[in-house]
């Protein structure tokens, strides 16, 4: 059905298969079944989780149950579809799946922009930034990189012409995308 429908698909005999093969898996959507053998699609969606294979995964089961939908869920797949099922709800899922995969493609490569533009900046311009990450006016960050208030100020200037930005918001927007603030809660 997914052949006809246009889509290249990729058939594997067993979750434990498809992991031994997941390094040379090509971006798509990941149809699992809750009932397979040696794995169940739940454990096998846990496994491409704990690898970083973060391709949008569609659960199906022949077998409805609301807690394992649920953990299905809570684990970020796409859809939990009940067999039987119509050919137009799988083929909406994996359009949802795609529209995500396509999302998280443009999410990298917007935080990889603001990592190379962040690289511009000087050490003391990043530490400036990172002040202003945690949401510290001027005063604060001036006390805390021991330095005066006018020196925050300059350099709060010359990154916000290196990041090419008009307003503070644009610089955290940057800084956002480039995890700056996940770098510092970490």
């Amino acid at each position: 059905m997914l052949k006809t429908s246009g889509y290249k698909v990729s058939s594997y005999p067993s979750g434990v298969k498809l992991l031994e093969g997941s390094k040379d898996l090509e971006p798509g959507c990941i149809l699992l079944d809750v009932r397979m053998p040696d794995m169940d699609g739940l454990q096998v969606q846990q496994a491409l989780q704990d690898r970083g294979i973060g391709f949008p995964v569609i659960v199906m089961t022949g077998h409805g149950d609301v807690n394992v939908a649920v953990q299905a869920m809570k684990a970020g797949a796409v859809d939990f579809i009940e067999k039987p099922f119509e050919k137009a709800t799988l083929l909406t899922a994996i359009e949802e799946g795609f529209s995500r995969l396509e999302q998280t493609g443009k999410g990298r490569a917007r935080a990889e922009e603001a990592r190379v533009r962040l690289q511009a900046l000087t050490p003391r311009e990043r530490d400036v930034l990172e002040g202003l990450v945690r949401g510290h006016p001027n005063k604060t960050i001036a006390y805390d990189l021991d330095i005066s208030p006018r020196t925050v100020e300059i350099h709060r200037a010359n990154l916000m012409s290196k990041l090419g930005v008009a307003s503070l918001s644009e610089a955290l927007r940057i800084a956002f995308a480039a995890g700056l603030d996940e770098q510092r809660a970490g």
